[in-house]
């Protein structure tokens, strides 16, 4: 494959990549928070808007008003936090601890949630337990781009093949 080639797919899959991530990355409010790697903590009498963490975690012991997402990070509140909305975790787990409040729903893929008795979640609670969920909602997206990828890769060589005379 030639140089160019191999530049365009690279330059093709870094825009791929940046466009999938750029919703998250462009908050809207102010009080959003949204990190790649870095843990998010909301202290106490902190208030944000919605929390979102890529590679990372997130720690509420103030107030989120609306909804707590991670990707690859755990989810805990504790010391009477609340989160507004829902709390959903992709391959991480949340843990629930005295007195804290969930207005939404709690949903975790690929791992565990850890609940206090006195810990209160007015929607539902969803528990995608092991890592054949994440396997199963990130794995297989990326098995059918990958031979996306590939099949692509195939026709472009067999469109740049130079044909051979046949000999009569």
């Amino acid at each position: 494959m030639s140089a160019h080639v191999r530049l365009v797919l690279r330059l093709f899959a870094w825009f791929l990549f940046a466009g999938a991530l750029s919703g998250a990355a462009f908050a809207d409010g102010s009080h959003d928070r949204t990190q790649f790697g870095h843990n998010i903590s909301i202290g106490p009498g902190e208030e944000a808007t919605e929390v979102t963490c890529f590679g990372c975690s997130v720690r509420v012991r103030g107030h989120v008003t609306s909804d707590v997402t991670t990707f690859g990070g755990n989810i805990v509140v504790e010391d009477q936090g609340q989160i507004g909305g829902d709390a959903t975790t992709f391959g991480g787990y949340v843990r629930l601890d005295k007195e804290v409040k969930v207005q939404g729903d709690v949903t975790v893929f690929g791992g565990q949630i850890h609940r206090d008795a006195t810990a209160t979640v007015s929607g539902d609670v969803t528990n995608f337990s092991g890592t054949g969920w994440v396997l199963l909602v990130f794995g297989l997206p990326l098995v059918f781009l990958g031979a996306l990828v590939a099949f692509v890769v195939w026709l472009v060589r067999r469109l740049m093949r130079p044909t051979m005379p046949v000999a009569a």
